[in-house]
């Protein structure tokens, strides 16, 4: 997919109510969740331009209808192994005070509901292997199963960012 339209926009009633509301995404077989607040589309994968001198993580960035904004592969964040893109492989586009960025997954899932009583705070002793437990926010319980909530500005290293208003 490289045309860079839009898969698909998040209704503007998500974006200003229901703070509980996450999208849910794959990387691998693990599920994680960003709150629905800072996420303002889904497109697919395209072209994207390669920058020089800027940390492994960061693709490069990508003409969004005439704006500009930086692309970060979230596998590459979290320190995994890379995987060749495919028809599943989408840029979530998300707005974190100034910032506009586009994280790229394996695959977006569903926007789901986790009422506030079932999310906990990460595991202080975490044995991924991995440096997530910096980006987590919260283990948000769904069924039987487990979603990663991540912080987004940890995530885009901006946890000094101003806070986006409500």
């Amino acid at each position: 997919m490289s045309d860079g339209h839009p898969i698909e926009s998040i209704p503007d009633e998500l974006e200003s109510s229901d703070l509980n509301k996450y999208l849910t995404f794959v990387l691998g077989k693990v599920y994680y969740g960003l709150d629905i607040q800072h996420v303002r589309e889904i497109i697919g994968m395209q072209q994207v331009t390669l920058v020089p001198d800027v940390p492994p993580f960061i693709k490069g960035v990508i003409n969004l209808r005439g704006k500009v904004i930086p692309v970060m592969d979230v596998r590459r964040r979290f320190r995994m192994d890379s995987r060749p893109y495919d028809e599943r492989t989408c840029i979530v586009v998300i707005h974190v005070g100034d910032w506009l960025v586009g994280l790229v997954v394996d695959t977006v899932s569903e926007v789901l509901d986790i009422p506030k009583c079932d999310i906990e705070p990460p595991p202080e002793a975490f044995g991924f292997g991995h440096r997530q437990e910096h980006f987590i926010a919260g283990m948000g319980k769904v069924g039987d199963e487990v979603r990663m909530l991540l912080d987004a500005r940890k995530l885009l290293g901006c946890s000094n960012a101003p806070q986006m208003e409500a």
